[in-house]
């Protein structure tokens, strides 16, 4: 088969297109026939060599999948050769085929493209889980989504839109801001022309936002903790700017308010599956009915990973990035 490799760590010139033997389901497997890969920061930080894949999971980049089934390991019911699936990976998406724990597998839902669905098993069960399992987020709360346009906060703006929830984001242009709004965010905030601590407290009448949805990190810490209001949950899921910062215990302490880190791709696979379960449950019917849909910015072919990535880079999509074979 044709994958990426990382011989090297670096730029986008990093990625290798190179041969590798197909691989072959272990008992629990599935193996796919990949239509198409998503693209994620966290492929971009294993690119770096700052995010290794966890111990005994492929060296290859890609977190998620679409395609076909080609091959069922021993022990696997309801999958079978010949089904269109999406999947959540440890590692080794960018490639023409992929082996997968059958519990991180999910059938491609009614109406989605075969090959759009690549984009929505990272993203969704990211969102799930942070979302509704740590954050508790309910209807008539407020959130705040740190990068609306993206593939995490399309997402985000979806899924809590659809339980009832008003969004609020962040984004880097006015074209992100009106793309957010068209997927049902209340209001957007230029971050690189307003303050979003003093936006929000206009916006929300001083009480600040319920739940923060944070992909920054440090650089964001306390303006964050400024931002959310009492008995609020921040949520930080990524470390685009900093993985340090000096916590005003204090400030936290008044609010009342919780601090919850999380990453998905390190989870063991028994929790993978119980998240993957839950957005079947749960996440897939929103999509079915088309309260919830990927949104795709740009394809392109597996081995034009590295112009992917420069792409993904530039900071320009709005929605998922996706590669395909």
């Amino acid at each position: 088969m044709k994958a990426i490799q990382l011989p090297t760590f670096g730029g986008p010139e990093s990625l290798v297109l190179t041969d590798l033997p197909d691989p072959e389901p272990a008992p629990g497997d599935v193996v796919i026939d990949v239509a198409a890969a998503g693209i994620n920061r966290a492929d971009v930080n294993q690119r770096k060599g700052h995010y290794p894949p966890p111990p005994g999971e492929s060296e290859l980049p890609g977190l998620e999948v679409s395609g076909t089934v080609s091959a069922v390991g021993d022990g696997v019911d309801g999958f079978a050769v010949g089904d269109q699936v999406c999947a959540l990976l440890a590692g080794g998406g960018y490639a023409e085929k992929v082996a997968v724990p059958a519990g991180q597998v999910l059938p491609v839902p009614a109406g989605v493209d075969l090959v759009d669905a690549a984009g929505l098993p990272e993203t969704v069960a990211t969102v799930w889980a942070n979302l509704s399992l740590h954050a508790r987020l309910q209807e008539g709360e407020t959130l705040l989504v740190h990068g609306g346009a993206g593939g995490i906060g399309t997402t985000a703006i979806q899924l809590a839109t659809a339980v009832g929830a008003h969004v609020y984001v962040t984004a880097s242009s006015q074209q992100k801001i009106d793309a957010s709004v068209k997927l049902g965010a209340v209001a957007g905030i230029d971050y690189t022309t307003e303050d979003f601590v003093e936006r929000i407290g206009e916006l929300t009448d001083g009480k600040g936002v319920d739940v923060i949805l944070d992909v920054v990190g440090g650089a964001y810490l306390d303006r964050n903790l400024q931002a959310i209001a009492a008995n609020g949950r921040l949520v930080i899921i990524a470390t685009q700017q900093g993985s340090r910062a000096e916590l005003n215990i204090g400030r936290l302490m008044g609010k009342r308010a919780s601090v919850i880190g999380t990453t998905l791709r390190a989870r063991p696979r028994p929790e993978k599956a119980q998240i993957i379960a839950a957005v079947r449950e749960h996440v897939w019917p929103l999509i079915e009915s088309g309260r919830l849909a990927p949104l795709i910015d740009r394809r392109f072919p597996l081995a034009e990973a590295a112009a992917a990535h420069e792409y993904f880079d530039s900071g320009s999509h709005i929605g998922k990035v996706l590669l395909t074979t």
